[in-house]
């Protein structure tokens, strides 16, 4: 029996990505558990403003996972978001559709490949950095209020 290509990937998640992951065994998915690992979620249009702003900061590696159906990117990040006080702020975040992943199962991307295009890597997750939560939200909040005025 050969090594299935979930468990290589999910070993080289766990061994060089610092990601707490596992295989599903009934449909072969590799998820993480949320917890030290965060993430955060938004329509793609906004989130390539947020990687182009983080990578001209200077904050990279980021791994980032496709949604090619929703029209999503989820930024795999630090677990250090802390609730926002300014209900405004929060309103912001809502109507643009941002949603932070702080408890449950993210699923990363097949290593197989996926017909119906679910999630995709448009950046690969390929060493233990991630990037402060509270960082990528503080960034869409910057690109949110300017879209505003």
């Amino acid at each position: 029996m050969g090594t299935k290509p979930g468990a290589v990937q999910c070993e080289f998640y766990r061994g060089m990505c610092s990601l707490p992951t596992v295989v599903d065994p009934a449909t072969g998915r590799i998820t993480m558990r949320a917890g030290f690992v965060g993430a955060v979620m938004m329509p793609i249009g906004l989130a390539q403003q947020v990687k182009t702003n983080l990578d001209v900061r200077g904050v990279a590696p980021l791994s980032i996972i496709g949604h090619p159906r929703a029209n999503m990117w989820t930024f795999l990040a630090r677990a250090d978001i802390q609730p926002i006080g300014d209900p405004d702020e929060v309103a912001r975040l809502w109507k643009a559709r941002v949603v932070v992943i702080r408890d449950g199962d993210i699923a990363l991307p097949s290593p197989v490949p996926d017909p119906l295009m679910i999630r995709t890597w448009v950046s690969p997750a390929i060493s233990a950095f991630r990037p402060s939560g509270a960082v990528v939200i503080e960034c869409a909040l910057s690109i949110l209020r300017q879209t505003r005025r």
